[in-house]
């Protein structure tokens, strides 16, 4: 078997899954993992493989697993592209994801590439179930119910406030898909809690939930990574009524996030060049091995 060559790009907690995810898989090998430090205070796990400031020092890079802050996907993606390599992201700003793939879709093509976006379990295998429930039931109504758990994403989104040494974002389900945002906070010397906290709120990630932010002496002492979702659908079938759908799931959350992308980065070798979101790509191409043998198994 011909291994798929891909990069991580980023080694934050995605990151360190990721590489976990690719070594674990049959049809992978890793070529290399790019750091703003470089190979400069390596981790001891990433001291066998090519560590590097610029993707462009990796040889043969097929696909690039972008394990970067959502707000910088875009930047990279685009980069990356451009160099003939495929990307893949965890992007989770749900209503940006439109106006990311056409941007990129654009690039790609221009380059002959693949990149798939929003990649993660929500948005990305949470998306697929949900078109599973709306095909099931055309009518109806769908509510997803995250946590309780931290959020990535919206713990990403804290750090970058200034002011801000440490963050966790835990996200509470209140039910038919409202959610609380409970975010708890070290702050660096000289800036104000209040300031602080109002910034937060006025986040684009928290600005439309209710969200409560919380000083703390240790961050540390509380973050847990786990994470949870419930998706239910109430609808009809055809033209019968009461058709009711529920799938949950309780997870780690960036080591859930980083398989995703390793099944994604594993779909875009069999794509036409373009951008795609994960409701568009067979689920059978995420997976490793024979297809016939595939549909043997799980058909």
């Amino acid at each position: 078997m011909k291994k798929i060559r891909a990069a991580i790009v980023g080694y934050g907690n995605i990151g360190h899954y990721t590489l976990q995810a690719l070594e674990a898989a049959p049809d992978f090998e890793i070529a290399g993992i790019v750091r703003r430090k470089g190979a400069e205070n390596c981790p001891e796990e990433l001291k066998k493989y090519a560590v590097v400031k610029d993707i462009k020092e990796l040889n043969d890079v097929q696909v690039a697993i972008l394990a970067t802050p959502t707000r910088s996907v875009e930047t990279y993606a685009k980069e990356i592209l451009a160099l003939g390599i495929n990307t893949v992201d965890s992007f989770d700003i749900h209503t940006q994801i439109v106006d990311l793939r056409r941007s990129l879709d654009k690039v790609a093509k221009e380059h002959g590439t693949v990149s798939i976006i929003s990649a993660g379990w929500d948005p990305g295998s949470d998306s697929i179930v949900r078109t599973l429930m709306q095909a099931l039931a055309p009518k109806g109504i769908t509510y997803t119910n995250f946590g309780p758990g931290m959020s990535m994403g919206h713990t990403v989104a804290v750090k970058a406030i200034e002011g801000v040494k440490k963050a966790l974002s835990m996200t509470i389900p209140t039910g038919t898909g409202i959610h609380r945002r409970m975010v708890y906070v070290e702050l660096e010397e000289g800036y104000e809690f209040d300031k602080v906290a109002a910034a937060i709120k006025a986040d684009p990630y928290f600005a439309s939930d209710e969200t409560h932010v919380n000083l703390v002496p240790s961050v540390d002492d509380v973050i847990d990574m786990g994470h949870g979702v419930n998706l239910t659908r109430k609808g009809v079938s055809g033209t019968t009524q009461n058709q009711l759908f529920e799938f949950n799931m309780r997870i780690n959350n960036p080591a859930l996030t980083a398989q995703v992308l390793v099944g994604v980065a594993r779909a875009t070798m069999h794509r036409a060049p373009g951008c795609y979101t994960m409701i568009e790509v067979p689920v059978i191409d995420l997976l490793p091995g024979d297809k016939e043998e595939i549909i043997r198994h799980l058909v």
